[in-house]
This record gives C-alpha cells, sequence and structure tokens, in this order.
C-alpha cells in the first residue's frame, strides 16, 4: 500500500531553476530544499549565474539550496565552491564525482571538507564512486551525495537495490544523506522511501501531481472519461455510421 505524503520520511527538494515555480514552491509544505544545475538554469534562461543564486537565497534562507560549480578544472571548482559556499548558511557546493575527462573529485572533496563547506557531491552512479566518495568525506560538516536512480534505470537496472547498498556504504558517515537523483516520475518518492534515502529531487511537473497520491482510482477514471468526452465534444469529431436495426 502506498503511503500518504504526510507519513514519508524521505525529504522531497524541488528540482529546478524557474525562479517563480521556486518561490512558489517556497510555501509548499512538503518541500523541505532546493536543488538546480547549470543545465537548468540554461533552460530558464538564467544569464547572471551568481545574481540569480542570491535572488533566490534572499527569498529562501531558512532551507538547504544546492548550487553547482561548472568548470572542468579541479583548481577553478574548488574557487567556484568557496564562493559559492560564502552566500548562505544554508548553501550547499554541487560539485561532480568526475569531470569531464574521467578524473575522480575525491581530492577536491576532501579539500573542501577540510574547509567546512557544505557539498552536495552529484552524477554519482557507480559503486566505486560511492565508496570514495563516502571515504572523502570524511569529517564532513553536512553533505549530500546524489546518486543518479533515474539515469541507472535508464538502463534497464532496478536501482532500488543500488540506492539500499549505497545507505549501508553511507552509514559510516552519519552527516552525509543519500539523495535520489534525475527523479522519472511521482512514485520514485515511494522508491526512494522503500530505499531508505533521506532526500529525493523532484522536478516541478511531478511535485504538481502530489495531490494524486492517496486519490480513489474509480474516480480517477471516470475524470479521464470526462477529459476524453470535452476533448472530443471540443473538436467536434465525427465518425459516420450506418444506423443498427432493431432485431
Amino acid at each position: 500500500m502506498t503511503p500518504s505524503v504526510a507519513a514519508l520520511k524521505v525529504k522531497i527538494f524541488a528540482d529546478g531553476a524557474d525562479k517563480a515555480r521556486i518561490l512558489e514552491l517556497s510555501a509548499n509544505k512538503w518541500v523541505k530544499g532546493f536543488t538546480t544545475n547549470p543545465t537548468l538554469m540554461k533552460q530558464a534562461g538564467v544569464s547572471d549565474y551568481q545574481g540569480f543564486a542570491r535572488d533566490i537565497l534572499a527569498s529562501i534562507p531558512d532551507r538547504p539550496i544546492s548550487f553547482e560549480v561548472f568548470s572542468d578544472d579541479f583548481t577553478d571548482m574548488e574557487r567556484q565552491a568557496l564562493k559559492i559556499a560564502s552566500w548562505g548558511n544554508n548553501v550547499f557546493a554541487k560539485i561532480p564525482i568526475t569531470n569531464t575527462k574521467g578524473e575522480s573529485a575525491a581530492p577536491l572533496i576532501r579539500r573542501l571538507v577540510q574547509k567546512a563547506v557544505q557539498l552536495n557531491v552529484t552524477a554519482i552512479l557507480t559503486m566505486p564512486q560511492i565508496d570514495e566518495t563516502v571515504d572523502a568525506l570524511k569529517g564532513t560538516r553536512h553533505s549530500y551525495v546524489s546518486v543518479f536512480a533515474g539515469r541507472i534505470a535508464d538502463t534497464g537496472m532496478d536501482p532500488i537495490p543500488h540506492m539500499l547498498a549505497c545507505k549501508q556504504i553511507l552509514g559510516s558517515r552519519p552527516k552525509a544523506e543519500l539523495l535520489w537523483a534525475s527523479t522519472r516520475e511521482l512514485l520514485n518518492i515511494f522508491h526512494a522511501e522503500e530505499s531508505g534515502c533521506d532526500i529525493i529531487t523532484v522536478p516541478n511537473e511531478f511535485l504538481s501531481k502530489l495531490d494524486l497520491v492517496d486519490k480513489d482510482l474509480a474516480e480517477y477514471s471516470r475524470e479521464t472519461v470526462q477529459l476524453f468526452y470535452r476533448d472530443a465534444t471540443a473538436a467536434a469529431y465525427q465518425i459516420k455510421t450506418t444506423r443498427v436495426a432493431a432485431e
């Protein structure tokens, strides 16, 4: 049986970069934090990275928000992460576990942990990446470990056993929370709960469906038929038929 939203232990973070929608969601009691990334910001038409971030933080100072570095050079990543972290106590600097050359970010993560930066280590898919992330986060003040469960599922692999294994490994880092990333459908919220994840990032289009949880399926069926009927009527569709004579 699917639990109600109120009974969930997993925290829901809104994933997006549309300012109006972020501010709207800040009033939603189910949304406990926010994440974004350069791709989402580009899609939303953001041109001033720092201006956008500071604007959002001015409106939402009381919940965690993750902003991602965008350099491919680890030295520049470090400078960007330190700058991002300086924007507020609720800020988490997102660091990809690897750069575009496939080089591990673990040494950078260690340096940032030593500087007390709150991190969101992102784009993790493999168990070796989990192992090196957990090792690098020793002594972390507070960090998120973002495993892209949706992308794992895209390959045909069930991500739930994978996430359960990640949660077990993270047991040695109580201040590092496991985050289910790249959510593909609302049901993933309950998959994340089942996997013992601490957090799930949810895109706007799925957050709008939270009201459907626990909805009566018979009523939902009737509403679906009503939708089809309204649209067919509005389109004035017709099929020429021959009257069937009564026997």
